[in-house]
């Protein structure tokens, strides 16, 4: 069988997620190192975000559905619950978090830090106060939603989990979605008990993209 291929950086949460779903998939994969918005990214996604996907003549962008396609085409534990409400429940908060979620606390919250547009080269202090609200929101609705059964969809481990830990590994890493994290007791266990899955580990990387 061909060998699957994920292009993107890294530092990309939704490079990690993709990488991710093959480690927990056990498919093997290559990396190739591809920052966004150039050419072999844009000739397979139509507004060159990261990551791309290959397997064979399969070309595939958006992170969900090349996890789909790794569900339906490799054995292996399934990434998507298969009871009814779970499987509901999965993609209800995979949406929330690529629509809503990564908006606030990657692009705006995250980003800030990363790419800081202050006084000297700083952090964007204005910017970043404004955001923390919903910063300090989005986490608490996500420690409600873990509190009953340690995942966001039903009893098991799912893609939906996978989709959000990239994102809250770097929120731990940060002053004040840091400390929000920190008081959070159900939230902050999740983070550190899926923290040791291999597919973490074998992930993790310096900075967002």
């Amino acid at each position: 069988m061909a060998s699957v291929e994920i292009l993107g950086i890294p530092q990309s949460t939704y490079t990690r997620v993709v990488r991710m779903a093959c480690e927990e998939k056990r498919v093997p994969y290559d990396l190739t190192i591809v920052p966004p918005h150039t050419p072999p990214i844009a000739a397979i996604h139509p507004f060159g975000k990261v990551p791309a996907f290959r397997h064979g003549d399969l070309e595939l962008c958006e992170s969900s559905a090349i996890a789909r396609y790794l569900d339906a085409a490799f054995d292996g534990p399934p990434l998507f619950p298969t009871a009814p409400a779970a499987a509901a429940r999965a993609e209800q908060w995979v949406s929330l978090v690529n629509s809503h979620m990564d908006r606030t606390l990657v692009r705006t919250y995250v980003l800030a830090y990363v790419f800081p547009k202050g006084p000297g080269g700083t952090p964007d202090r204005a910017a970043i106060d404004a955001v923390l609200p919903d910063v300090r929101a989005q986490l608490a609705l996500l420690d409600t939603a873990v509190a009953d059964t340690g995942h966001l969809a039903g009893e098991d481990f799912s893609f939906a989990d996978i989709n959000v830990l990239p994102i809250l590994a770097y929120l731990r890493q940060l002053p004040e979605s840091g400390a929000a994290l920190a008081a959070l007791p159900h939230l902050s266990g999740y983070v550190e008990r899926h923290a040791a899955r291999p597919s973490f580990r074998e992930t993790a990387a310096s900075a967002p993209g």
